[in-house]
């Protein structure tokens, strides 16, 4: 095996990749790094690069040769957006995987981060969700394309690692939130959907907002900025081909959701439970002890999160409203 794996850590000025910097992940990820003063950042928009395209993407990392890749760029969706577009989810986060994955290894990156997903475990994993649990189970049928295929990213780095000694290590973050996120009510996941539905209800003086589900399953949610804190920690600290997991070790209903969001939103009207539509896994928490254990914790609770990125809305709604 050739073992290409170093122990030289990440510089001020080494030469950092951001795929999918645009994005709720990439844009804390690119955040946090220039604010940590690291100043060497390759950032390319969709049209300066397109990840889709196998030749273009060889050609950048040899002519650009980065040292070190944080993998974010990723199709993302809530239960209905992947639902909906199952062969979108499964082809599009494949392709960009192997694209980047693959031309990583070519020209000889030290160190890549692969953004995962708390939906790889399976539906009725045990709680919280320890990292050996990875296929000991069936998936959740509405996400389970979107699950495969970044469960085969993870597979992929490890391959690398146990073939190639490449330092490819994948993290797995919980749900997320927070600036620059989707807040289209087709495709948003549950926490900026119902941000929108709360803010709209209150500017129409509706008299009530309408929750997908019982409202009882429960959820872990993630400030991206603590996610993007973890995954710089991790580039400098963690090594180990072996997954880690990335949230607060914290969850709540999404009623309990509904109630924070609405106080904070100053919503006065009701809430209603859409029995008819899907409540997807009943639980998702996710064992944290591993990264506690190097030293890394959450700082931001759900409600200052949730009321940062409430300020972000308002701010940047007549941008983000015709989504």
């Amino acid at each position: 095996m050739n073992q290409r794996i170093s122990k030289n850590k990440m510089e001020k000025n080494s030469k950092i990749y951001v795929a999918g910097h645009r994005g709720l992940v990439g844009s804390a990820i690119v955040r946090k790094l220039q604010l940590q003063g690291f100043k060497n950042l390759i950032l390319k928009t969709r049209q300066e690069l397109d990840l889709f395209n196998t030749e273009l993407v060889k050609n950048f990392f040899q002519e650009e040769k980065p040292e070190y890749v944080f993998l974010a760029a990723a199709k993302v969706g809530g239960i209905m957006a992947n639902n909906k577009y199952k062969a979108d989810f499964i082809h599009q986060n494949l392709v960009i995987q192997n694209n980047v994955i693959k031309s990583a290894h070519d020209w000889g990156v030290k160190k890549l981060l692969f953004l995962g997903s708390s939906c790889i475990y399976p539906k009725f994993a045990l709680q919280p969700m320890k990292e050996e649990y990875l296929l000991s189970g069936r998936l959740e049928p509405t996400n389970e394309p979107y699950a495969i295929a970044k469960i085969a990213g993870i597979i992929m780095c490890q391959s690398f690692h146990d073939q190639y000694g490449d330092n490819f290590i994948s993290v797995m973050p919980t749900n997320l939130y927070g600036q620059n996120d989707n807040f289209d009510l087709h495709t948003s996941h549950v926490l900026p959907a119902l941000i929108r539905k709360f803010h709209e209800s209150k500017i129409n003086n509706d008299k009530q907002v309408e929750i997908w589900g019982t409202g009882t399953v429960k959820r872990e949610f993630l400030h991206v900025d603590d996610l993007a804190d973890a995954c710089l920690f991790l580039m400098l600290n963690y090594d180990n081909p072996e997954i880690i997991n990335i949230g607060t070790g914290e969850d709540v209903t999404i009623k309990e959701l509904a109630e924070i969001i609405k106080k904070i939103t100053n919503y006065s009207g009701g809430l209603h439970f859409d029995t008819s539509k899907p409540d997807g896994t009943p639980r998702k928490l996710l064992d944290t002890s591993k990264i506690n254990k190097l030293g890394w914790k959450a700082s931001t609770s759900l409600e200052a999160g949730i009321r940062k990125t409430y300020q972000w809305f308002v701010k940047e709604y007549q941008n983000i409203k015709d989504y």
